[in-house]
């Protein structure tokens, strides 16, 4: 398994449910989810297998080398098989906070999607509060999954704002929606 120099513990569990620094096996994987799910993700063309394996070979080794990447992430596990994939993205160190990125199969959105949030959320914080100490935690989401918000709020993440009428989806300009939490504990 490949190591963040800059996290103490590499491994977090919760609900049956794992994450670990994103595993080079899990690429073609998450290629999949990415381009099945493009409807509200930013991402704007179909990931081919050549530009994933260039991803990985750069974007993300590097991430394995730096004490302040701008992203740290996760494979998203249940029984050591990846089911999903995220992190910490846009990671500002001087402000001290983060965007949350997450995805999981969209075939197991309909029987796994609450459970799968909430669980990953518990363990993203981990990583955010304890491991590296940052002060805020935030979603910032296409306004096209309203089922999505609930879940986020049962995880005691608060509605910040609505950004309206901000970006340009499939034709039509749509809302974003943010969500945060702060650390309690936070110390600088």
């Amino acid at each position: 398994m490949r190591r963040y120099p800059f996290l103490e513990k590499q491994e977090f569990q919760f609900n049956g449910f794992s994450i670990v620094p994103i595993r080079d096996q899990d690429k073609f994987i998450i290629m999949k989810m990415r381009n099945d799910q493009l409807y509200h993700l930013r991402q704007t063309e179909i990931l081919t297998k050549e530009a994933q394996e260039n991803y990985f070979a750069t974007a993300i080794n590097d991430l394995f080398k730096q004490s302040k990447p701008s992203q740290v992430l996760f494979s998203f596990l249940k029984d050591n098989l990846c089911i999903g994939y995220g992190g910490l993205v846009h990671i500002n160190w001087m402000d001290h906070h983060a965007e949350i990125s997450f995805i999981i199969k969209p075939e197991l959105e309909k029987e796994y999607f609450q459970i799968s949030w909430q669980s990953f959320l518990q363990m993203l914080e981990q990583v955010a509060f304890k491991e590296l100490n940052l002060h805020k935690i935030f979603t910032y989401a296409f306004d096209v999954r309203p089922y999505l918000y609930p879940v986020i709020e049962s995880c005691n993440f608060t509605k910040e704002a609505v950004l309206k009428e901000h970006c340009l989806h499939q034709g039509s300009f749509i809302d974003i929606i943010i969500h945060s939490k702060m650390n309690p504990n936070a110390s600088f």
